[in-house]
């Protein structure tokens, strides 16, 4: 990991995105945590929002604090502007032998180093697609998707 650039009141807010999702991906919930603000409000479009770090980090303990289950972020493109961070990224959620792959766009607002708004778009047909690709690939491992190239 690169040393941390530094904005006004915390770490540059690219930086606390990418840091929130090496955190995920490495399973340490807790310290991922840790970067979402007590009052985070937390949107899977069209889910209805999650509002708390608290509230925030059971949803991501209950889908990424099972054995077996991992997340993979393949991250394409990401931007900021005042304290905004957009992102373009292929989630890789793991489940065994299982990769459903989804591409993802989300909105982070980031204020003194803590994530204060999330918010991810997909779409859900691309999601029920990548499901059962993922599910064909575990049994015919030719039809399995392969790793997706992050850009950014």
């Amino acid at each position: 990991m690169t040393e941390e650039p530094s904005a006004p009141g915390g770490p540059a807010p690219v930086f606390t995105v990418r840091r929130f999702f090496e955190l995920l991906q490495e399973g340490d919930i807790e310290a991922a945590a840790e970067l979402l603000d007590p009052a985070v409000r937390y949107v899977n479009v069209p889910l209805p929002a999650i509002r708390g770090k608290e509230r925030t980090k059971k949803v991501l303990a209950a889908v990424f604090g099972r054995p077996r289950v991992g997340l993979e972020v393949y991250m394409h493109s990401i931007s900021e502007s005042q304290g905004t961070v957009l992102t373009e990224r292929t989630d890789v959620i793991v489940v065994g032998p299982v990769r459903v792959q989804v591409w993802v766009c989300g909105r982070f607002d980031v204020a003194g180093g803590r994530i204060v708004f999330w918010k991810d778009y997909f779409d859900w047909l691309d999601a029920a697609v990548a499901t059962v690709r993922g599910l064909l690939g575990a049994v015919i491992p030719v039809l399995a998707p392969k790793p997706p190239v992050a850009d950014g």
